[in-house]
């Protein structure tokens, strides 16, 4: 039920200028979680009306500095984003150090399925019950996040999502694999991959394209041979700055098809 869950407290808010006409502003609210729980999210407001709603699922290090910029990232784009903290029952604002994994790891374990549909439910609403109630609504994530974008594009009507090095997606990871649902997908695709991620590997990255062509999903595959796994994270000693560059470059076309093309469609 997507009525529960949308309590709103704002717990800050911050205005950003960049450059003569771009800013956005930014805000940590609180959601009501349909299992009871409360789920801080961060927010950020594009300049003027928004051309879409984007979902921004955190890495396994929490909604940290990097999640919080990129979401602003988008924002400056023209998009009403939302990043939910998926460790919210567990650990309400983590923040670990990308060498730190042992903190995050129970914390990942303690996910569930049901609880990120719920988390997925509860910030989608936010989103369609507010200043995106009448756009479309994307959705994308980085590491355990990008399976969250896609478990998100099984969970609520999207029209899009991209994920980056999803690990989960396809058989043998830590979360159970999406493989045998999606083909339930209603949603356009687009994934990346690293060539040289030994996390997930090629094995697993040709289940989930094999799994899509089967159901002949709308896809778009995109592995940069050269790069690693949290390839796109600055902060990692994994960044690549060419394929980063790349990949934004992607997404933000693949948004303005399939987000910012849908919102013209639907006032024509």
């Amino acid at each position: 039920m997507l009525e529960e869950g949308f309590g709103r407290r704002i717990l800050g808010v911050r205005y950003h200028r960049e450059g003569k006409n771009m800013s956005t502003k930014t805000e940590y609210v609180n959601l009501s979680v349909s299992d009871g729980t409360s789920m801080r999210a961060f927010v950020a407001h594009p300049e003027g009306t928004p051309r879409a709603g984007l979902l921004v699922f955190q890495e396994a290090f929490g909604v940290n500095g990097h999640i919080r910029d990129v979401t602003e990232r988008f924002a400056r784009e023209g998009y009403l984003c939302i990043s939910p903290e998926l460790f919210h029952r567990t650990a309400p604002g983590l923040e670990a150090g990308y060498t730190n994994f042992a903190e995050v790891m129970p914390h990942m374990q303690a996910l569930t399925d049901a609880g990120l549909a719920a988390d997925i439910q509860a910030a989608y609403g936010w989103l369609k019950n507010g200043e995106a109630k009448n756009l479309p609504v994307g959705a994308t994530g980085y590491c355990m996040g990008g399976r969250t974008a896609i478990h998100a594009a099984l969970t609520v009507p999207i029209d899009c999502a991209v994920s980056y090095y999803g690990g989960g997606i396809a058989p043998g990871g830590m979360f159970p694999s999406l493989s045998d649902r999606l083909k339930d997908l209603k949603a356009p695709t687009l994934f990346f991959w690293g060539g040289l991620d030994t996390h997930i590997p090629q094995e697993a990255v040709q289940a989930v394209t094999s799994a899509l062509t089967a159901a002949k999903k709308d896809y778009v595959n995109v592995v940069f041979s050269m790069a690693d796994h949290g390839f796109f994270c600055d902060a990692r000693a994994s960044y690549n700055a060419v394929a980063a560059k790349q990949a934004w470059a992607l997404t933000l076309e693949f948004f303005k098809l399939h987000l910012a093309g849908a919102a013209k469609k639907a006032d024509a």
